[in-house]
């Protein structure tokens, strides 16, 4: 199959690919390459893509309007996986107008480019953020999600409800992915796993957010790769062709025990500066994935430990030829 994939340079849309591509699909991988962190990752991530004969390169800005409709019209997708975004909660307070570009102008091209170009099944990234301060755990597709505490994820159930009337309007088979915390190998710097390993390893102190009493459900990048293969196969046939599905661990890990998890990976402890809650954070995510399990027959299952030993191991790895 013939398969765009945004955010190609990203986390997320680099192991999709590199997992496309080792299947035989053809795979156009957009991205528009932002300088929101470190430039050399997003070239080590494309690195891990340009050597295959079946995949091709676009810089490419989602809110170009008559470019993303151009690419369209000439490539003609048969599917699009829809993961190129402005990341970052805490981002979003100081630079809102980037989330309206990138995640709302950037999903109408994407919903208009499908729409004109019979695309037979569109996956897109949504956010566990979308839940919010939600009290009701674990977290399920059918929670009502009209409380985001950021407009990160305001932006993200936009994306949903835009999704929803495109495929009630036009028929386009539309599936939402709501992910929780991932994280792994090439994950991004200005995630937990990457600031605290770096802080340890130089001996640096870490920030502990709300004195330590989070939990989070960190979901390892192998089980959202998995996930996603799985769903792209699951074409939604109701009277609208609409899905939503949790992807997440199931397991929601204390913000101790993940600490530890680093500190045994890199072989010290962590000096812990114990902090408030920052403004946009949420206390606890934990995904119901009952519905992930019942209708794909997949759970993600990696424990912490091993996931955080494997994305140290490569951190020293990549740091070291950079």
């Amino acid at each position: 199959m013939k398969y765009l994939i945004t955010g190609a340079a990203g986390f997320i849309g680099m192991y999709v690919a590199k997992s496309l591509l080792e299947q035989g699909h053809e795979v156009i991988g957009l991205d528009n390459l932002n300088d929101y962190y470190i430039p050399a990752l997003k070239d080590y991530r494309l690195s891990q893509l340009t050597p295959y004969k079946n995949f091709r390169f676009m810089k490419l800005d989602l809110a170009d309007r008559e470019n993303m409709a151009s690419l369209f019209a000439t490539e003609k997708f048969q599917r699009v996986i829809h993961l190129a975004a402005q990341a970052g909660v805490r981002y979003s307070i100081e630079n809102p107008f980037t989330y309206v570009d990138s995640n709302l102008i950037g999903m109408m091209t994407i919903l208009e480019g499908c729409r004109h170009n019979q695309v037979e099944h569109l996956i897109y990234a949504s956010s566990s953020s979308v839940y919010g301060m939600n009290d009701k755990v674990p977290f399920s597709e059918t929670d009502m999600v009209d409380n985001p505490v950021s407009l990160y994820a305001a932006t993200k159930k936009s994306n949903e409800l835009m999704a929803h009337s495109y495929a009630k309007l036009y028929g386009i088979p539309t599936t939402g992915l709501r992910f929780f915390t991932v994280y792994g190998p090439a994950g991004r710097p200005d995630m937990a796993p990457w600031l605290f390993t770096e802080a340890i390893l130089h001996g640096q102190p870490i920030k502990v957010f709300n004195h330590g009493k989070m939990q989070r459900d960190f979901t390892y990048i192998d089980d959202i790769v998995e996930g996603v293969l799985r769903i792209q196969n699951v074409t939604p046939n109701e009277e609208i062709p609409y899905n939503l599905f949790n992807i997440g661990n199931n397991q929601p890990i204390e913000l101790s025990r993940f600490i530890r998890a680093i500190e045994t990976a890199c072989g010290c402890e962590a000096e812990k500066i114990y902090l408030d809650m920052q403004p946009g954070d949420v206390v606890r995510t934990y995904a119901d994935t009952s519905r992930l399990e019942k209708i794909v027959g997949y759970k993600p299952a990696m424990e912490i430990e091993e996931g955080i030993n494997r994305f140290v191991r490569w951190y020293k790895e990549f740091n070291f030829r950079n």
